[in-house]
């Protein structure tokens, strides 16, 4: 059974195989990510995701560079564990993935966290961008041109299937995913069903 491995320890993640995919997001996409995350999961493939970080504000750069440098930490831990907990937590979950699905929004490309999310997964995962409805069309910058992008819904159960090493027709009728053409899709608000 496929789930958030957010939650695990870290020991408890090392000793989980098998697929997993980090869900690189801007905070406001959190609800987003959250419907594409549970996709995944449906689909059978663990991801690893941050739903609930509200302790950074990662629209403010100067909030992310104070967490890397001090970290955050616990109101009831003592100031002698002060560490770089957010990065180390992002770090951990990258580095225990085979994916990285780059969530793509126009708050995502004002971001100035997920690239250096993307830079670290790079070579230690195979990264791959989503863009949502908004900028389905639109040009992305350098640093994503050289990752696969995905579109739409059609693109994102290819990619799926795909990681699976399954027959798309399969999936669905399985339940695992749900046709683009399916009547009230779980994606359809949040995807481009076309590409």
């Amino acid at each position: 059974m496929a789930l958030n491995r957010f939650y695990l320890t870290e020991n408890s993640i090392a000793q989980r195989s098998g697929l997993c995919i980090f869900i690189s997001h801007q905070k406001r996409d959190a609800d987003t990510a959250k419907k594409i995350a549970d996709y995944f999961i449906t689909s059978g493939i663990d991801v690893y995701f941050d739903e609930y970080d509200t302790k950074i504000d990662r629209t403010r750069p100067y909030s992310v560079v104070s967490a890397i440098k001090t970290g955050i930490r616990n109101s009831h831990e003592p100031l002698c564990l002060k560490g770089t907990r957010v990065v180390s937590a992002i770090k951990t979950g990258i580095r225990n993935s085979t994916h990285m699905l780059c969530l793509l929004s126009q708050n995502a490309l004002d971001s100035k966290w997920i690239p250096w999310e993307v830079g670290y997964g790079y070579d230690r995962t195979t990264v791959v961008g989503l863009t949502l409805k908004e900028i389905s069309q639109s040009v992305l910058p350098e640093y994503l041109q050289i990752v696969p992008i995905l579109r739409g819904t059609k693109s994102l159960n290819n990619f799926i299937s795909n990681v699976l090493k399954r027959d798309e027709s399969t999936l669905i009728n399985e339940r695992k995913l749900f046709a683009a053409y399916q009547s009230q899709h779980p994606l359809d608000s949040v995807l481009n069903w076309e590409l």
